[in-house]
């Protein structure tokens, strides 16, 4: 294990990251409402770190494996995430402990949009602002934008680009050449958020909050500029922008590069239906947004309606996507909805999305692999190929998807198991675990809009809740295994 170049590597990409730290400088520096220094003071502090690690191993360039890639990606998760945390405790409002400054940090970089913070609307607009980049740059992966611009890190891009990345299989690559496909990853990116904001701008929110809020639409993070969240703007519009971008970013990003590549060449809508998951996806979405508003209507729940239409259609994404924006109370809804959307939650987006959860993708593989097996009861000599599409699935591949099935469920009973020791309650740590380990946010009972009441110790927890779901356990896990260290 070649340490040394490890670190080197490391302190290279948290200089990178001590960059962003000028951002909300910038944005305090505009607005004049406070907050520049601090995030000065953190650049520096932040760029001093990364120099001092790299200078101390500048000279270590030996040639890294796989595994190396994935201590690095984990290595910079945990650096970045507590680096990110300085400006939070530089700032007197909002006055946050460590545990809550480390929980804001990582709850932003993973996307997560968990908050401690109560008191938006009154806090500096640099604060907001980074809040909001955190989440930006967590959503498609500060590794993959170093992949893309930073090729003298030494290692083979693609070992970074698999420990990153979501989804069972991840050797497809847009481009041949892996800082070709990061690359290519980041320009949609940062053209759908462009897209966003200037769409949030045209239904009537600030240049601020337009930003803001693409920032967070499309990394579907659901952190917001405001307390109310999306209910602030009471705004059809921006309800309904909120939703088509989501299910944009939900949507698998080398589906809107085949789209976009082979524009004019035939529909872009056939390159998405031909895509088995993608179907799947808006199956599942189509379903939720039916029964959420039967249900409403039939209950009366909104005035009339289209609000019933409405609001069931932007929860319904907004939670099952893993991005948490609220414009009423779901978790007062009747029956069973606020329960099904948070299992929906489980699912989340497809597989290279920003999105959080399983993946569509494994729950798909998961269906077909039951359905194969009643099948096998019937006829136990059948030969019963899985196929995605007109692609027949490696039988490793389906291994590895009920493994992942079988470690997340196993992270989530010990998360849930170490939140309820710490004195919470055992219906809002099951809440709090899952809307922390599927990076969702906001779920039922306590944690239903922030997680202040949570104890600091359980906030530890579902910080490391967190991570795992973001890096989609394996490549944290696979830290703890034996076999990883030996040379």
């Amino acid at each position: 294990m070649h340490i040394l170049s490890i670190l080197r590597i490391v302190g290279i990409l948290v200089m990178c990251f001590s960059c962003t730290m000028l951002l909300p400088a910038f944005v305090a520096l505009l607005y004049g409402d406070g907050g520049g220094k601090a995030f000065i003071q953190s650049f520096v502090m932040s760029a001093i770190a990364g120099a001092i690690l790299w200078w101390a191993c500048h000279h270590h360039k030996e040639e890294l494996r796989s595994r190396e890639g994935f201590l690095i990606v984990v290595a910079f998760w945990v650096v970045m995430g507590s680096l990110g945390a300085i400006p939070f405790l530089l700032f007197e409002a909002p006055d946050l402990t460590i545990s809550s400054a480390f929980f804001e940090s990582f709850s932003g970089l993973t996307t997560t949009g968990a908050t401690t913070i109560i008191g938006l609307d009154q806090l500096p607009k640099a604060i907001l602002f980074y809040r909001q980049l955190l989440q930006w740059l967590g959503g498609m992966g500060i590794i993959v934008l170093a992949v893309a611009i930073i090729p003298l890190l030494g290692i083979g891009g693609m070992s970074l680009y698999r420990a990153e990345i979501s989804g069972p299989v991840k050797e497809n690559k847009m481009r041949p050449r892996i800082t070709e496909t990061a690359k290519t990853l980041w320009f949609i990116y940062a053209s759908l958020t462009t897209l966003c904001a200037l769409a949030y701008w045209f239904a009537g929110m600030s240049p601020f909050d337009a930003i803001s809020h693409s920032f967070s639409t499309v990394s579907i993070g659901g952190f917001s500029t405001h307390d109310n969240s999306m209910a602030y703007f009471n705004s059809s519009a921006v309800n309904l922008i909120t939703i088509v971008f989501l299910l944009i970013s939900a949507c698998n990003y080398a589906l809107h590069f085949n789209a976009f590549s082979q524009l004019g060449k035939r529909n872009i809508l056939s390159s998405y239906f031909c895509d088995p998951e993608f179907r799947f996806f808006i199956f599942i979405q189509s379903i939720l947004v039916v029964v959420c508003f039967v249900i409403l209507l039939t209950n009366h729940h909104f005035n009339d309606t289209l609000q019933n239409l409405e609001h069931a259609a932007f929860q319904s994404v907004s939670i099952s996507s893993t991005a948490g924006y609220t414009t009423s109370g779901f978790d007062q809804w009747p029956v069973f909805l606020p329960i099904l959307l948070v299992f929906a939650s489980f699912i989340g987006g497809c597989a290279g999305s920003t999105g959080g959860g399983l993946k569509v993708v494994r729950i798909l593989v998961l269906y077909l692999q039951g359905k194969r097996e009643l099948n096998r009861l019937i006829h136990p000599n059948l030969v019963y190929p899985i196929k995605l599409g007109k692609r027949v699935l490696d039988e490793r591949v389906i291994q590895s998807i009920w493994a992942f099935f079988s470690a997340y469920l196993l992270v989530f009973v010990i998360c849930l198991l170490g939140v309820i020791s710490c004195g919470v309650e055992t219906f809002d740590a099951f809440n709090a675990v899952i809307a922390c380990l599927n990076n969702v946010g906001p779920a039922l009972g306590s944690v239903s809009s922030n997680f202040v009441s949570i104890p600091d110790e359980a906030k530890w927890i579902l910080t490391l809740a967190m991570v795992c779901g973001r890096l989609e356990i394996f490549s944290l896990l696979v830290l703890f295994t034996p076999a990883f260290w030996k040379s």
